[in-house]
């Protein structure tokens, strides 16, 4: 079978492509043996504040596609739903959750990012969370050009983001849904979309793929030029085929994350700046 590498031009063109079997087999023809969702709650040694995390994660043989949610927004049906069921019925489910673990999952096996050849590996070495953490967040933050990038608007709070930022002197706002303020007191910003003419680049969490925020997105980076860099464990095999129409770079986390073992990992890296 001839694969298709070259990107989509947006997240619609790459379902249709999909559905085609533009990326692999007939998305019909596979079925996802098993679903889980992974709860965690965390507090970091040192830090003042701590976040909840839960995320639905569909197994397609040897891959698990993920999508994180908001914690306990995910009714427990959606389990039932997906196990058994192929991957072209649930890229149709009617949970935004199901639809993206799934297209994750199928791409990831059709294209894992240990063969693909835009993908450079980061080892994430052993240590404590906040170790782990911060080696994650150095990967992300050299994702962009310090020299040409003065402000970051950042989607999905990471405080060892914000500090990585921090050390390369560039200089951010911070954006979550949740709101609150980042381990300095900077107050968090609540409406992404208010702050984008404000920055000159733009770091997002791969959850804006389930909350429907992605596109808008991209779209501006699109318009205006601008860097779009994604860490992903939520859709860490959709984002890579999306580098070329808007996203820049993508750090890539295919689940298990680095906060589930303390052992060395690796990582995943697209766009790699020169």
């Amino acid at each position: 079978m001839s694969i298709t590498l070259h990107a989509a031009s947006g997240y619609d063109d790459l379902l249709r492509r999909v559905r085609a079997g533009e990326f692999g087999p007939d998305p019909a023809t596979q079925q996802v043996s098993v679903a889980f969702t992974t709860t965690q709650a965390v507090r970091h040694q040192g830090r003042g504040g701590g976040y909840r995390n839960e995320v639905l994660s569909l197994r397609l043989a040897e891959a698990v596609g993920s999508c994180a949610v908001e914690p306990g927004t995910l009714p427990a049906a959606a389990l039932d739903d997906c196990v058994g069921a192929d991957i072209a019925t649930l890229l149709d489910h009617p949970l935004p959750a199901v639809r993206v673990a799934a297209l994750d999952a199928y791409l990831l096996h059709a294209l894992p990012h240990a063969a693909a050849p835009d993908a450079r590996p980061y080892p994430l070495p052993s240590g404590s969370s906040l170790e782990k953490s911060r080696a994650r967040a150095r990967a992300v933050a050299a994702l962009v050009n310090a020299e040409s990038v003065q402000r970051v608007l950042v989607i999905g709070v990471v405080n060892s983001l914000l500090e990585a930022l921090r050390a390369r002197g560039i200089g951010y706002v911070p954006c979550d849904l949740k709101g609150g303020s980042t381990e300095w007191g900077e107050q968090i910003r609540t409406d992404a979309a208010a702050e984008l003419d404000g920055c000159d680049a733009i770091f997002a969490s791969g959850m804006t793929l389930g909350n429907g925020s992605f596109e808008e997105l991209r779209q501006h980076a699109v318009r205006h030029g601008k860097p779009l860099v994604m860490f992903a464990q939520t859709g860490s095999a959709i984002l890579p085929r999306l580098i070329g129409a808007g996203v820049s770079a993508v750090c890539a986390e295919p689940y298990p994350f680095f906060w589930l073992d303390g052992g060395p990992g690796v990582i995943y890296r697209y766009g790699v700046p020169c």
